[in-house]
This record gives structure tokens, sequence and C-alpha cells, in this order.
């Protein structure tokens, strides 16, 4: 029998780069299943969503500055890097769902097949929605995709990783910086996440995670001046109704929440659900004496 002292994990929120503890001190127990006790998980304060925004906001402009290129690439690193952790997630998502450790492998590897669909996509989706518009006159018409900005996100509560990496990818994918609401019952998942971004490129604040009751941390983040869009995933009908309600207040866009089959082709519709679209009006310009027009 080994005489070491078991070193329990303590787990904490993800937010502008760092892993402080919930502003209220306040926590509460994690448990599979079967009842048996994980971890503590930190219970979020409407605080804590206000300083997670106020990072969100301060990463934005960098982020969405950045090349597609780029993203792409940082991406990909935060692929490599849950590859690398495979099996920590494996076990942390079958112990939260109560399934098969070869259920929860396929879930991790189908998670971190997304992560690499997104990172291609950083590049390729202003060709897809963006392009030349067809005007009447000497002028030069394009579209261009632009970020929303901060979106809140409210995880699946169903599926703790695969769920979770299926709305997060596309906000950030698309130069969107986001305050992301864990699962509540199932957060160590998400938590662990947090801890692969901050050891890849992802700079901090584009992703900020809390985990706690999701109706007590959605409302102030649904209501919030700065807070640009909010994904209603994870929120069950009543809660879903009065955050759209609250979210209304300054012209927030909502995604709805739907049945989903995480599993599935992701397609684009996420990618696209919180851009902007820029129309640029240029003139066109005289060559020569001829008057051929460019």
């Amino acid at each position: 029998m080994s005489d070491r002292l078991s070193v329990f994990k303590t787990y904490k929120l993800y937010v502008g780069g760092k892993f402080p503890r919930s502003e209220s001190g306040r926590v509460y127990e994690v448990t599979d299943s079967k009842g048996k006790w994980l971890a503590n998980a930190p219970l979020s304060s409407r605080k804590d969503a206000r300083d997670a925004v106020v990072a969100a906001r301060k990463a934005q402009g960098g982020w969405a500055g950045a090349t597609a290129y780029n993203r792409g690439q940082v991406l990909y690193r935060v692929a490599e890097m849950l590859e690398g952790r495979r099996e920590q997630f494996v076990r942390e998502v079958a112990d939260a769902e109560g399934i098969s450790k070869s259920k929860a492998a396929a879930q991790v590897d189908a998670a971190i097949d997304r992560w690499v669909w997104y990172a291609g996509w950083t590049d390729k989706i202003a060709q897809v929605v963006g392009g030349a518009n067809p005007v009447a006159g000497p002028f030069f018409n394009l579209s261009t995709p632009e970020p929303t900005g901060v979106v809140a996100v409210l995880a699946p509560q169903e599926s703790s990783f695969l769920g979770l990496v299926s709305v997060l990818a596309p906000v950030i994918a698309t130069g969107n910086t986001a305050v992301v609401i864990a699962a509540e019952k199932a957060p160590l998942p998400a938590l662990s996440l947090g801890e692969v971004l901050a050891t890849s490129d992802v700079p901090g604040g584009v992703v900020n995670i809390l985990t706690g009751r999701t109706a007590e941390i959605a409302a102030p983040l649904a209501a919030h001046q700065d807070v640009n869009a909010i994904d209603l995933t994870g929120a069950d009908a009543d809660l879903a109704r009065d955050l759209e309600i609250a979210a209304a207040d300054n012209l927030k866009r909502v995604l709805r929440p739907q049945p989903v089959d995480f599993s599935a082709d992701p397609g684009t519709h996420r990618l696209t659900a919180f851009l902007e679209t820029k129309t640029v009006w240029h003139p066109t310009g005289s060559l020569g004496a001829s008057g051929s027009a460019y």
C-alpha cells in the first residue's frame, strides 16, 4: 500500500488568462452520475461575470485584428494541446456524464477534431459569406464579415466537452471573444479546457470560463450593456425566454436553444451566427487616355 497522501486538484475559474477563485469565495460539490464526490468547483458570482466581460472586451480588439490565418494557427495549437492531454479529458468526461471510457474517448476525439475543423475555417469563412456586389454605377461594392464582439455562451448541459467545444470554437474562430458558463452539473472538463487554453497561444481574455448556477450567472450577462450577443444553448425554455427579454435591451444578437446532435457535421451555422457584414463602397477610376476603368 502507498503511504502517499492523495493530491486533490483545486479547480479555479479562467478569467483574463488567469485562474482566480470566485470573488465570493464560494464553491459547490461536483459529483458523478452515482453521486460520488469528484471535486469542489467555484460558484461564480455576478461580480465574476462582470470581471469576465471586462477581460473579454479588453482582448476583443486584438483578437479581431489578428489575421484569420493566425487565428487558425492558434486554434490548431489548442487541438495539439488537447491531444496531449487526451487521457485526462477521457477520464473527466466519463465521470461527468456517467458513460464508459470508450464512449468518452469517442467524444474527446470528436472534440479535438472539431477544433481542427474550425481552425481550418478561420481564413475561409469570408470567402463563403463575403464577396463583391454588382451595383449600378462606377463603384466597387464589397461585403466582408466582421465579428460581433463579446459573446456570452451558455454551454450545453448534457454534453460537457464535445458540446462545449462545438459552441465555443466557432465564436472565437471568427474573431469574437467569449464568456462561457460551463455545464452546471458537469463543469470539470470546461475548467480543464481553461488550463489548455492558458498553455496554448490563445491570448488572455479571449475565452473566459465561469462555473456555478447557470441562471444566476446568465442573468447579469444577458442584461450587460457591453455584451454584444448571447448563445442560449444551455438554457431551458423558461430561462431562455427571460434571458432573451433581458438581451433585447441593447439589441444583442441571440442564438436560441434548439435540439442539436453535436456528433453530426457542424456545418457553418455557428460560424455565421455571430458575424456582422461590413459593406464598403469605393469609386472606380480611369486608366490612361482610352478611358478604360478598373
